[in-house]
């Protein structure tokens, strides 16, 4: 199954292969994408992968952005780096989706603005990353206002009609990991006491007027997808409070608001989760009836086809394993053993120069 054909939303992806978004900080500092950024995309085209996904890119001038050197997609500048890569990457016939983000709390560098935004204002808990050029804790964001709030909804969508003019074959957004979408649905960092605070369905809310947003934006024939996790990246441990019975509730939804897709994220592998027997994405498949991504750990092909097999997952994403190695599905498909990850690949700095320098030494 792992090379069959199939489709996400109205694209045909020739086997089951994702590049899961991985944050590179490798951008020009005004966030414009690099020949260097083309390159590493091109090699996962050639490299057998049916799709990629892009890291995730900035939305707007204001509080968006997250990382120093990450790319956005809030100008024209931007719009014109990434027209590169994605026709680069469509010259071997590959699609190309585009991830939105918006880091709300989780500021670790912005060049707009000096502070950030986020539900509530309340510290965001654990540290900085060192990879993505961070040290120490985040700092505290003060609370969003609701003008700012329609703003910020109001930017998913132009920052997607823009991604789609680039070339784009889709968009996903990023509604997990501790960024803006999934610090309103996080109880412990959403205290508001309006309709996007309290309940679960309240606190969901923003997730699907985002879906509902950039649907609107870029029409029924081009992919929609939104990545959904429990775990955060400043917080591994995190679990919906109400188990089994918050998923009922968040993947229906996601699917009524707009989305051909969910892509369900996480630090633990996809090891079954609230004592159902069950992982994540298979219960996203089950109480959403959509097309799912599952990722987390499926670099081992064994396990990759073992969860597709199962029902559980339309599509396997690969981080770690397709940084480590680009050429991943053509060396599964021929018997090859692929390079393992190693940190150190990473190491100081996730660039792409420092991976490219540590694979040329080692």
């Amino acid at each position: 199954m792992l090379f069959s054909p199939n489709k996400l939303g109205k694209i045909k992806v020739k086997n089951r292969f994702v590049v899961a978004p991985m944050t590179r900080v490798s951008a020009q500092p005004e966030g414009t994408p690099t020949e260097e950024m083309c390159d590493y995309y091109v090699e996962y085209a050639l490299g057998g992968f049916g799709l990629i996904i892009t890291e995730g890119t900035y939305i707007d001038e204001l509080h968006s952005q997250g990382y120093r050197n990450q790319p956005g997609i809030a100008n024209q500048s931007h719009l014109a780096g990434w027209k590169k890569i994605v026709d680069g990457v469509h010259e071997h016939n590959v699609p190309i989706i585009q991830q939105l983000l918006h880091a709300g709390a989780l500021i670790q560098e912005n060049r707009y603005v000096n502070q950030a935004i986020s539900p509530s204002s309340i510290q965001p808990v654990g540290e900085m990353a060192p990879r993505y050029i961070g040290a120490g804790k985040f700092p505290v964001p003060r609370e969003i206002t609701k003008d700012e709030i329609k703003q910020v909804i109001k930017s998913y969508g132009t920052a997607a009609a823009r991604a789609m003019e680039a070339g784009f074959d889709g968009i996903e957004i990023h509604g997990a990991n501790g960024y803006l979408p999934d610090q309103f649905l996080t109880s412990y960092t959403n205290h508001r006491q309006d309709e996007y605070g309290g309940t679960l369905e309240k606190r969901l809310r923003f997730h699907c007027e985002v879906v509902n947003e950039v649907r609107n934006s870029i029409g029924t024939n081009a992919t929609l997808g939104i990545r959904i996790s429990q775990t955060k990246v400043n917080d591994f441990e995190h679990e919906w409070p109400g188990k089994i019975n918050d998923a009922k509730i968040i993947f229906p939804k996601i699917a009524a608001a707009g989305a051909d897709y969910i892509h369900i994220s996480t630090h633990k592998g996809l090891v079954d989760v609230f004592d159902s027997q069950r992982n994540l994405a298979g219960l996203a498949k089950e109480f959403s009836g959509i097309t799912v991504i599952g990722c987390g750990g499926l670099h081992d092909h064994l396990k990759a086809q073992k969860i597709l097999e199962d029902g559980d997952a339309d599509f396997i994403a690969i981080g770690k394993g397709s940084l480590a190695d680009s050429s991943l599905p053509n060396k599964i498909s021929s018997g090859t053993h692929p390079t393992e990850f190693n940190p150190e690949m990473i190491s100081p700095v996730a660039t792409i120069a420092n991976t490219r320098d540590w694979k040329s030494e080692n």
